[in-house]
Formats: C-alpha cells, structure tokens, sequence
C-alpha cells in the first residue's frame, strides 16, 4: 500500500499554534504564573474557617424544615451544646453540687448567643442525670451560623471547662463535635502533606533518575492546590462549603497534577533524547501527551459534576473543589510546565541521583530506551520487557484471565450487600476527644436516648383534647417508649418522641415512616436523627439514577471521541464499575463491621454515612477513568498506526504498564496520607481511594483490559457508518494522522522504529 499522504519520516513536527501560545514568552509566562499563585495563597489565606462541617442533610426536607422551625420557634428543644458535669464521688443531688451546678447554669444562660439554658437541677429531668447519679447535664443553644457559633464556642467554652468547685465539667454537644472535627481535619491535612510531600519527591526521582524533573511535577500540583483554595475562598461568599473538600484538593491537586505532568515531562524527555530541540520537543509533547492530559481531565471533571445533582452541600462541596482542582492542575500541566521546560531543555535531566548508585557513575539511560522503542524493545521482540512479558501472557490466557479476574474482584465487593447506611455523629472523632468523650458518657450512663429521639413539629391551632388524642395515637406506636410534651407556644408545638432502641436503627427509621403516617388535626413534620438518615436517603435514592446516567452517558461519548469504537466506551464504563468493587467491600469489612479499627485507630458505629458511597465512587470512577484514557489512547494510537489488534494491545500495555503504576502508586501514597486522618470519615475516603486506584492500575488495567480486548476481538474497533463518520469529524485524537497501515507490520519492523511514540504513556 502506498503512503502518498504520509509525511516523510525525516520531517520535524510541526509547531502548532497553541505551541507558540505557550512558549512565545515562557518568562513571562512563568513569571505570572508567580504572580497569579501569590494571589492565590492570599485569596485562599484562611479559607479552611469559612468552610462548613455540615452538609449531609438535604434542604429541602421535611426534617430540615422542621428542625429550622424548632430552633426558631423552641430554641430549648434543639440543643447543641452540652455540659457534663461529673461530681466525682459524691451524688449530684448533693447540695453544693447543686447550687454550683445552678450557678454554672445561670452563668451560661447569660452569655451572649446562648439560648435555651435547662439542665437536670432545673427540672429534675429523669433523662438527664446518669444512671450511677454521679454525673448530669447542662443544655444549652448556641444561635447563628456555623461559623458564629464556632466563634461563640471558643469564647465562653474555656470558661466553663475543667475543674468548678466540686464539679468537673466536659464540654460536648453538635457544635463541640463540628468545631472539634474542623480543628482536627485542619491539623490532620497540614500533617497528611508533611508526609506526602517528601515521599512523592523521592518516588518521582526513582521514576526519572532527574532531581529537576522531579520538582516539576510538585510544583503543578502545588500551584492546582493553591488555586483551589482560592477558588473555594470565593465559593464560600455565595454557598456553604464542607471542610472536608479540602482533603480531596490536597489528594487530587497532587496527585492528577503529578499524573498530567509524569506524561508530560516524560515525553518531552523522550523528544529531546531523539534530537529534538526544546521548542519543537514541546510542539510533539502537546499533540500527543497533551491531548491525552486534557482528554482525561474531561473524563475526571465529569465523573466529580455528577454530584451537583445532590442537594447536600456535602457532596456539592466536593464536585467544586474536584472541578477546579482537576481543571488547575490540567491547566498548570498545559500552560505552565512547557513553558517551564522550554527554558530548561536539556537540563531538565540535570542533578542525576540515580548514578550515585550504580557503579562507576553510569548515565541514566535516556527516556527513549527506558520503557521499549517503537517496536518492543531494541532486540526487536516485543516481549522482553516485564511488560510486555506480562501482556503477552494475559492474551495468551484470556479467558482464564478475564474470568478469574473478574471473579476475584466481585468476590471482594460482596460484603457491600451487607451495608447499612447511618449518621455521621461524634465517633467520628478519636476515642480521646473531648466532645467524643462527652457523648459516649451520655451513650453509655444515661437513661433512653438524650438527644437522640424524634421531634415532631404541630402547626395550626388546636385544642389541648386534639394534642392529647394525637399524643395517644403516637404512644400507641410499634417501638414507641415514651412520648413527652406538647409544648405549645402560639399556633405551634412540639412533641418528643423516645424510641425504644437506637436513635437511627432500623426501628427508628420505620418509626419515623409511622409518625408521618399518623393521622393529625394539625399539620405535623417530624425531624431528628433517624428522620435526617431517612431524609438523605431518599434524596440520594431519588438523584442517583440522574448521577449514573450523566456519568455513563458523557463517559460513553468522550470515549467514543477518543477511539471512535462502539464496545470500547462499554467496555470502558462496565470494568471500570468493577474496578471499584474492592474498595465497597472493604469500606464495609473495614468501617462498619469494625475490623482493624484498633490498628487503624477508629471507633465503628456499625453503620456507613449515607453520602460517602457516592463521594467515593465518583472520585474513584474519574480516576479509574484517567488511567483508562491513558491506556486506550495508546492502544488506539498503535491500532491507527498498524491495524493490528492484537499487537495494538501489547504495545500500549508494554508502554503504559510502568507509567500507569507509578501514577497509581504516587496517588495512593497522597491518598494514604489523607488517610492517617484521626475523623474516620476522611481515613474511610483516603484508604478506600488508595484501594481503588492500585486495584484498577495493578488489576484492572494490568490484566482485565488486556484480557477482554482478546476475546473481543477486531470487533472492539467496530462502529457503524454514521458513527464511524461522526467519529471522523469531530473524533479527538493523540498526535498527527497517522500514514498508511502497514499489511503485516511484524514483518516490517524497522517501519515503525522511525517513528517516535514512546513518551505518552511509558
């Protein structure tokens, strides 16, 4: 077959546009770039005291209306925060335990924002005095915002903790549990990146044996963190942001701009060992690993925006941070790092540690023949590599691979089918927390639930006979221990409700079916623990569908644009999925069963909140995604060149295997970083994330990929006519068209070893 319209082989790329754009002035470039990441850090000064550690409630229930009312309404039936007033040996019914714990409450009541004051010496409450009489609470209401009553809480709670008089006195309630977890996520990320920082330099040094390519990489993840946290800063002016978002920027800001930059810096290498210069090296760079870096971003961004169709600010916190992290990091990767490299050239590869190691200071071998050349290796077989060995053997046992696999990853997720969803509440914390400790105290040594049962909001006017019947109707329920109240102020009241097990059990959530189910001359809206779970779950239930089917069909359509193949994007979506099996099912052995908690150093609530399923298979799915894009963009760019399935596969698993890994590895040691975190919900999200990412680079891609585009066959490329044109058009793909397929490439090597396409993906 002819090659009329192939360039000859000896011609230079060509310097596209966006080259010049990037380039022209790289100083300056570089240098508003400082400028910009200057702004930044003083944009995003402070931005963790403005953030929320709330937002798993949706807003437009019913609990949430109702608890909105109560707290304006009864400002004493919402308390948050709590007193636990231990009068060590003696009985707190003693008489100078009494009058200082009256004097406490007083004091309370008269501080500014506080509201609601009550406490066991008040109203001799059964429910708030312990069982062994030796300790009682105070209850109060701290009003505002999170962020005033955070304030509030730091002013007036150093002045009651600790030793008064007789009593000594723990600080706890809601508030105390948010403002503490706020604190100790802020100490734990500022840890989490001491530790990662270190470890990802030296891991990028053995990856490039360069010192200087190594910082490249930290500092585009470094400037995508720091714009972040400017663009979140923003955000919190117009809408309520989670603290916890800011874990995520740390975990992606790092690791997607490490991954963009690896490819990047790589193929720039591999350009200028093949005698490029470093203008025309970046020029090759763009078109192919660029292409690739902004494709797969895309495909990440997507995945993070499917949970703006939740109305939990918690989950809605994490699409912003995810979105701006994701498309910084690409950004710094694609305008940034070339300018960066232009002026380095070939000092990119100065400052080699590596040969202090190796004997008589040999050099590095250059990026062009550390992976393999265009044919496999320079002995001219395509397996010699580790590699290539490996995907050779995976084809070779296809069925036994795809099925063992699969069965492998599927037997690891099937203690998913066992989750129970819950409440995030106090445990969430270390055992040694103060507002920890407050809680498991009233848990453990209070009678029935305090706090823990179910309001229920009566509007409109009735008589005391209707609220008395109505009271009966409720006290007639299944699971039903007492009911209290009502307390009647205008046209509204309230009952409390005590059930006879767990506040958000599954007796708690029927109950809270019942009570809306009760039949009330009044209108009636019940809130509390369990109604907040039941809640959340239906308004996740009710967008989930939504979430799936925007993540399948964008996935489905950019990897259509990518390979232009019909099986390629289905086969993309489904492994993907299962990729993530391992991570659900650990999520539950681990978390809500409680195995490891003591060498993790968590306390199991036997339960899994409700939004980090969903959290975690959004960000984990968009990172399976990025590792796909790299590796089908490969095999695709093989497939153009040469027609040959088969051969396709191998090569663009041979030269993505090492790359991919490496990523991998790098992420899930920032993931794991994240995941020393002493509140369990972050430890659940770093660890299970690290999980994900090493099963879908080591497993997945490594030999489920391979396995099933075997058996699939020539017909994995296959589209229709109209799709096949459609593709033509507006397809993407990496780097120029390419020349004419060879009838049998294998017996035309040398073909093929003319052209470079070594750098993208290893």
């Amino acid at each position: 077959m002819t090659e009329v319209n192939s360039p000859p082989v000896d011609s230079p790329p060509r310097v596209g546009g966006w080259t010049r754009f990037v380039t022209a002035r790289p100083r300056l470039s570089l240098l508003a770039a400082l400028v910009l990441t200057v702004l930044a850090v003083l944009a995003g000064s402070g931005v963790a005291d403005k953030l929320g550690s709330g937002g798993w409630e949706d807003p437009g229930a019913e609990s949430t209306y109702a608890t909105e009312a109560l707290e304006r309404e009864f400002p004493d039936s919402q308390p948050n925060l709590i007193l636990l007033v231990d009068s060590g040996r003696a009985s707190v019914d003693d008489p100078a335990v009494a009058a200082e714990a009256t004097r406490l409450a007083e004091r309370l009541s008269g501080e500014k924002g506080v509201v609601g004051v009550g406490s066991y010496w008040g109203g001799k409450a059964p429910a708030l005095r312990a069982e062994d009489g030796h300790e009682a609470l105070i209850a109060a209401r701290i009003t505002g915002d999170e962020k005033t009553m955070g304030e509030t809480l730091d002013r007036i709670a150093p002045s009651y903790r600790g030793t008064q008089g007789p009593l000594e006195v723990k600080v706890g309630g809601i508030v105390a549990v948010r403002h503490e977890m706020q604190t100790i996520i802020q100490e734990d990320l500022t840890r989490a990146e001491i530790i990662a920082l270190p470890v990802t330099l030296v891991l990028l040094v053995m990856v490039f044996g360069s010192a200087v390519a190594a910082l490249l990489p930290l500092g585009v993840g470094i400037v995508a963190i720091l714009g972040t946290n400017a663009v979140l800063g923003a955000l919190t002016e117009f809408t309520d942001v989670s603290i916890f978002a800011m874990n995520l920027t740390t975990a992606l800001g790092l690791g997607l701009a490490i991954d963009y930059a690896l490819f990047i810096v790589r193929r720039f290498r591999e350009e200028l060992s093949g005698g490029a210069d470093p203008t025309t090296a970046i020029g090759t760079t763009l078109r192919t690993a660029g292409r690739t870096v902004l494709f797969s971003a895309l495909t990440v961004a997507v995945s993070l925006a499917a949970m703006l169709v939740f109305p939990q600010y918690f989950l809605r916190s994490f699409a912003y941070a995810g979105i701006a992290v994701v498309l910084l990091a690409a950004a710094a990767a694609l305008i940034l790092l070339p300018a960066a490299l232009v002026l380095l050239g070939h000092r990119v590869d100065s400052l080699d540690v590596r040969r202090l190691f190796r004997r008589g200071g040999a050099r590095t071998a250059s990026p062009r023949t550390e992976g393999s050349t265009r044919n496999g290796t320079e002995g001219g077989t395509e397996d010699r590599t580790a590699w290539g060995r490996t995907a050779t053997l995976v084809m070779r046992r296809a069925p036994f691979f795809a099925l063992g696999t699969t069965a492998v990853l599927v037997l690891l997720g099937l203690p998913f089918l066992g989750v129970k969803f819950g409440t995030a509440d106090d445990r969430q914390l270390p055992s040694s927390a103060e507002s920890h400790v407050v809680q498991q105290h009233i848990r453990d040594g209070f009678p029935g639930t305090p706090g823990g049962g179910l309001e229920v909001l009566a509007e409109g006017r009735a008589t005391q006979a209707e609220y008395t019947a109505y009271k009966e109707r409720v006290a007639a329920l299944p699971d039903v221990a007492r009911v209290d109240g009502p307390l009647v102020k205008g046209d509204a009241a309230y009952f409390t409700v005590q059930p006879e097990g767990e506040a958000v059990d599954e007796a708690g959530q029927r109950l809270v079916g019942d009570l809306r189910a009760t039949e009330a001359p009044f209108d009636t809206k019940v809130t509390g623990a369990a109604a907040v779970l039941v809640d959340s779950k239906k308004a996740i239930g009710d967008q989930l569908p939504l979430a799936a089917a925007f993540i399948t069909v964008v996935t489905l359509l950019l990897v259509f644009l990518l390979t232009g193949s019909v099986l390629i994007p289905i086969q993309a979506v489904l492994l993907n999925a299962l990729s993530l099996t391992a991570m659900f099912g650990a999520v539950v052995w681990v978390f809500q069963d409680g195995h490891l908690s003591g060498i993790l150093g968590f306390t199991s609530t036997g339960s899994i909140e409700t939004t980090l399923p969903v959290l975690m298979f959004c960000v984990a799915f968009g990172l399976s995604m990025d590792y796909g894009v790299f590796l089908l963009s490969r095999i695709k760019e093989e497939y153009d060149h040469t027609g040959d399935h088969e051969r396709s596969v191998r090569l663009g698993l041979q030269r993505t295997g090492g790359l991919i890994t490496a990523a991998a590895v790098i992420l899930a040691v920032v993931m794991v970083a994240i995941g020393t975190s002493r509140v369990t919900n972050t430890k659940m999200l770093g660890l299970g994330i690290a999980l994900a990412v090493l099963m879908d680079a080591m497993v997945v891609r490594s030999l489920l990929v391979p396995a099933i585009m075997r058996l699939t066959g020539k017909a994995t490329w296959w589209a229709p006519g109209p799709l096949r044109r459609f593709h033509q058009r507006f397809g993407l793909s990496e780097g120029d068209p390419a020349p004419a397929r060879q009838p049998n490439p294998e017996t035309n090597p040398d073909t093929d070893s003319e052209r470079d396409t070594v750098g993208v993906r290893g």
